[in-house]
C-alpha cells in the first residue's frame, strides 16, 4: 500500500519499541525524504490551558496535550478539522480532506470558529529515508486508511480497536493476534 498523508499506522503486536507499543499513528507529511506523524492515542495529564493558554477554548475534549512522539517533545503540532473547505483560516496547511494542520503561532481568535475540532500533540514521529518502509516490511506497523474522527475521539482508550475492527475482510482479525501466534 502506498503511504500517504491521513492514514493511520497501526501497531501490531510484534512492535514492542515502548514509545509506540499499542498506538495509532496519525500520518501528517509523506515525502521522499521520511514521513511525519503523531500518535492518536496517549493523552497527557497537562491541560492545553496551562501551556497554550490562548487555544484552550479551541481544542477538543479532553483538553489535554496528546503525546504525539518520542520526538521533539519540547515543541507542540496542532491537528484540526476544517468546519469549511472553502474557507480555512489563516495558518492552515491542509494533510488529507478536511484535516490539517494549524500555526500555533497564529493568533487563536483568527482561526477560532472555522475548526470543528483541533488537538495539540508535544513532540512527534519521525522516519527518515527508507526507515518507515523497513518497519512495515518487517512487520511492526498495519497501514490503514483513516477516517476523519480519528484524530479527536473523546476517549481513546479503543481506538486502536476500533480502528482495526472496521478494516475489511482477514485484516480485522488482527485485532486480538497475540505477539507470537504460536503460542495462541
Amino acid at each position: 500500500m502506498q503511504l500517504a498523508s491521513g492514514m493511520l499506522l497501526v501497531a501490531t503486536p510484534a512492535l514492542q519499541d515502548p514509545n509506540f507499543v499499542d498506538t495509532v499513528v496519525l500520518l501528517l507529511d509523506v515525502t521522499d525524504d521520511g514521513a511525519l506523524g503523531v500518535v492518536l492515542n496517549r493523552p497527557s495529564q497537562v491541560l492545553v490551558a496551562d501551556v497554550l493558554e490562548p487555544w484552550s477554548d479551541v481544542v477538543a475534549a479532553p483538553e489535554v496535550l496528546f503525546r504525539g512522539g518520542p520526538v521533539g517533545t519540547d515543541g507542540a503540532l496542532a491537528v484540526a478539522r476544517l468546519c469549511d473547505p472553502d474557507d480555512p483560516p489563516v495558518g492552515w496547511r491542509p494533510v488529507a480532506g478536511l484535516l490539517g494542520m494549524v500555526d500555533l503561532d497564529t493568533p487563536a481568535e483568527l482561526v477560532d470558529g472555522s475548526l470543528a475540532a483541533m488537538r495539540v500533540f508535544a513532540g512527534y514521529a519521525g522516519w527518515g529515508v527508507g526507515q518507515l518502509a523497513g518497519e512495515i516490511e518487517e512487520g511492526s506497523w498495519y497501514v490503514v486508511t483513516g477516517e476523519a474522527g480519528d484524530a479527536f475521539r473523546g476517549e481513546t482508550d479503543g481506538l486502536r480497536r476500533d480502528v482495526m475492527r472496521r478494516q475489511p475482510g482477514m485484516l480485522a482479525w488482527h485485532v486480538n493476534r497475540p505477539v507470537d501466534p504460536d503460542m495462541n
